[in-house]
């Protein structure tokens, strides 16, 4: 682990310096954003692509569980929170770039790396046949991803700009459809074990067998998006994925605050001297809490015994304070009355928003509910509770864990739940069971990051047995929408911090229909898919702006919007 946190270090120092290379005539370069390939280093290209591809997850994770509500969406309006500037960096990373938000500026994104790789390659003695493999994974998953968020991408005119300066847009089943061929051509180069040449590997420390399971793995998600359990199980057949922890498709962060600060993202805006910044979901708090998921001390890091407006850690109500939570004072909106949800306050402390909350941020920096040591790298929940404020510690620079958390992609506790979405009813308990002791198991190791956590409130090895055991039977007994729910629930609640494919699978499946609704009575139908890229659709005469979120991805064979999904 040191390793790879020392990797991660050394890629973001790097990656600021791209467009440098070992000339030492810096007249010789094409354009100080422009290398030629000739003066390119490949070991900086693609430490380009992988920062580019991390920055991506980071922002698609953001806006998956915001949406699903594992996370919160801040807006009573889907479509005036979601505006055609959502995706323009995501877009531009995937092709040519200059934004990356993990390091310090590149100005050359994923494909344009990757061809560059490529033409190294093919004149070069040099093989080079790993980071055209890695490359071309990272690519591969990115076509996926546009597609699974604004329904089609650039793909047979993109990286063309002399033939096609103004490329079209193909459809979804044809950017699937290249980029299965990019897995292909992928997993041709990296099974032939290649060496890596000196190149920094942020993932999987040059390891090509684990590059080849995650390439399985990402066939796994893909045929799971479009239905094909005949292709799913063949892959699950040949048993060559990410099935264990030690396989996880992971990006290590590390404790350096400055030059660069390679922290957990949320854990950069939480622990700061002045507290914390975000507001954590009170959907999914409150389920763990219910539930008495062993999860939650890892998840998430309360700073006071109450939220105003509800029940503290002893049971005693806490009065609604309209300076620290306004919405304490307010009388829920009669659809949040008619279906029970918590409009405002969660018990036991936990200090979130629902989703929709769109209130000003008042001074609870050091009140409302922080990321936890899993997976930011914070605090572990201790309940260190002052007996007479109240409140702990709280939050602060290098506190917990000091940020050298995780962005988990793909990890096997995941890839569990996806086979269990594919498997028949009677099937998917065995998998739902299998996904939550990996996941368990793991969020429980990362109680070892914080040196000051009382671990003997971690919950036992008996309890975790009992927890399982609980949802499980819980499954088996329940019937109809009652067995969905539970089973996304769960998943949902695994998703926690990567949440990327939890969109995907509302989208597919409207469950669980127990997430709370929004704010506002009708916030307009629930996104199916983003808008384009405004940026691209500003500079490319070929495209015209949507008007609506109502488009349908072409694996999302659900009745319309606002029926669907159920719960919007």
């Amino acid at each position: 682990m040191k390793k790879l946190i020392k990797n991660i270090t050394i890629a973001l120092l790097v990656g600021g310096f791209i467009t440098s290379c070992e000339t030492i005539d810096l007249d010789q370069r094409v354009s100080p954003n422009d290398l030629s390939t000739d003066q390119a280093d490949p070991n900086l290209l693609l430490n380009s692509v992988q920062l580019a591809f991390a920055s991506n997850q980071v922002y698609l994770s953001d806006q998956s569980a915001n949406l699903t509500r594992i996370d919160v969406f801040g807006n009573r309006n889907y479509f005036n929170g979601l505006p055609g500037d959502q995706l323009n960096e995501i877009w531009a990373r995937t092709y040519s770039s200059e934004f990356n938000r993990v390091g310090d500026p590149v100005d050359i994104g994923i494909l344009t790396n990757l061809q560059a790789l490529e033409e190294i390659d093919a004149n070069s003695d040099i093989d080079y046949s790993f980071h055209v493999g890695v490359a071309k994974t990272l690519y591969a998953y990115s076509l996926f991803q546009l597609v699974d968020f604004i329904g089609v991408a650039a793909f047979s005119q993109a990286g063309q700009p002399l033939e096609f300066p103004a490329p079209t847009l193909d459809s979804g089943e044809e950017v699937y459809a290249g980029a299965f061929q990019l897995l292909n051509e992928a997993e041709a180069l990296l099974s032939t074990e290649p060496e890596s040449q000196g190149a920094v590997d942020l993932f999987y420390n040059e390891d090509t067998t684990k590059w080849v399971k995650l390439i399985n793995s990402i066939r796994l998600r893909s045929y799971k998006n479009t239905g094909n359990v005949s292709a799913f199980n063949a892959v699950v057949a040949a048993d060559n994925y990410i099935s264990d922890a030690e396989d996880d498709f992971e990006l290590r962060y590390g404790t350096s605050e400055l030059q660069p600060d390679s922290r957990h993202p949320d854990y950069a805006t939480d622990y700061t001297p002045s507290g914390n910044n975000i507001y954590h979901s009170n959907y999914l708090m409150e389920l763990m809490l219910n539930n008495n998921d062993p999860r939650i001390r890892y998840y998430f890091y309360r700073q006071s015994n109450g939220t105003p407006g509800a029940l503290d850690v002893n049971g005693v109500a806490v009065p609604p304070n309209e300076e620290d939570l306004a919405c304490s004072l307010v009388v829920p909106p009669q659809h949040y009355l008619d279906g029970g949800y918590t409009f405002c306050s969660v018990n036991n402390g936990y200090w979130g928003r629902s989703h929709g909350n769109d209130e000003g941020a008042p001074p609870d920096n050091f009140k409302k509910t922080a990321a936890g040591v899993y997976p930011a790298g914070g605090l572990f929940d201790s309940s260190a509770f002052d007996p007479e404020t109240g409140l702990t510690e709280g939050v602060g620079l290098g506190k917990g864990g000091g940020g050298a958390g995780i962005e988990p992609i793909i990890l096997s506790s995941y890839v569990e739940f996806w086979k269990g979405e594919m498997a028949s009813e009677a099937d998917r308990a065995a998998f739902l069971r299998s996904g939550l002791e990996k996941s368990i198991a793991k969020v429980q190791s990362f109680g070892a990051l914080d040196g000051s956590a009382d671990l003997s409130l971690a919950p036992t090895a008996a309890e975790v047995t009992a927890y399982i055991d609980g949802i499980v039977a819980e499954y088996n007994a329940a019937t109809g929408d009652d067995k969905q729910n539970v089973f996304a629930e769960q998943y949902f609640t695994t998703l926690f911090g990567g949440a990327t494919e939890a969109y995907n699978y509302y989208r597919k499946t409207g469950f669980p229909t127990t997430v709370f609704p929004n704010w506002e009575l009708d916030p307009g139908p629930f996104p199916r898919t983003f808008l384009l890229p405004q940026n691209e659709v500003i500079t490319n005469p070929n495209l015209t702006q949507r008007t609506d979120l109502n488009t349908q991805v072409f694996w999302d064979t659900n009745p319309a919007g606002p029926a669907f999904p159920p719960a919007n």
